[in-house]
C-alpha cells in the first residue's frame, strides 16, 4: 500500500508519513508479527494524516476524515478505521493497530522536539510497548494541558484505561 490518491498532503506530511510506515515495519520486524497484522499497522500508517493539509475548521477533523474516506474507498478493518480516526487523542477500545500507530505518529524521528529522547523511547518500544504508550500517552496530555486547551474526553478515558490495574 502507499498514500490513496485522494490524500491532500503536502510534501512534509508526506514525508511524515512515510517515516510513522517505516517505524511501523521496522517495530513489525522486531516483534515478528504476522504478515496480516503488519499490513494492518502500514495501512493505518499510510492512512492516517492523508487528509491533514485539506482544508477543515477543526484540527482533529483530518482523522476522522481519513477514516471515512478510507472506509468509503474499501478498507474494512474496524481496527485500522478506528486508528485512523483517533489517532491524535487515543482511544480506550484500540486494538494493537491503533496503540502502535499512536506510538509511532508521536515518536517518528523527523520530528523536532526532544529528538534523543524520542528516539530511546522508539527503540524500547518492541520490548516495553506498554510503558512506552504510558509515557507517551502522558507527554501529549501534558502538552494539550500546557497550551491551555481542553482535554478531549476520549484522551482521558484512553488514558484511564492505560493506567488501570
Amino acid at each position: 500500500m502507499s498514500l490513496p490518491g485522494w490524500a491532500q498532503a503536502s510534501p512534509e506530511r508526506r514525508a511524515h508519513i512515510a517515516r510513522v510506515v517505516a517505524l511501523l515495519n521496522s517495530w513489525a520486524d522486531a516483534l515478528h508479527v504476522d504478515a496480516n497484522e503488519r499490513d494492518r499497522w502500514l495501512r493505518a500508517g499510510w492512512l492516517h494524516d492523508a487528509l491533514r493539509d485539506a482544508p477543515f475548521a477543526d484540527w482533529f477533523a483530518h482523522g476522522p476524515a481519513a477514516a471515512d474516506r478510507a472506509a468509503a474507498t474499501g478498507e474494512r478493518d474496524p481496527g485500522v478505521l478506528a486508528a485512523v480516526r483517533h489517532h491524535t487523542v487515543g482511544s480506550a477500545s484500540w486494538d494493537d493497530v491503533g496503540r502502535m500507530l499512536y506510538l509511532a505518529d508521536f515518536l517518528e524521528p523527523g520530528r523536532d522536539f526532544a529528538a534523543a529522547d524520542r528516539a530511546e523511547l522508539a527503540q524500547r518500544v518492541p520490548a516495553e510497548r506498554d510503558t512506552v504508550l504510558r509515557e507517551v500517552a502522558r507527554r501529549r496530555l501534558e502538552w494539550v494541558l500546557r497550551s491551555g486547551w481542553p482535554l478531549p474526553q476520549q484522551s482521558v478515558d484512553f488514558w484511564n484505561q492505560l493506567v488501570r490495574p
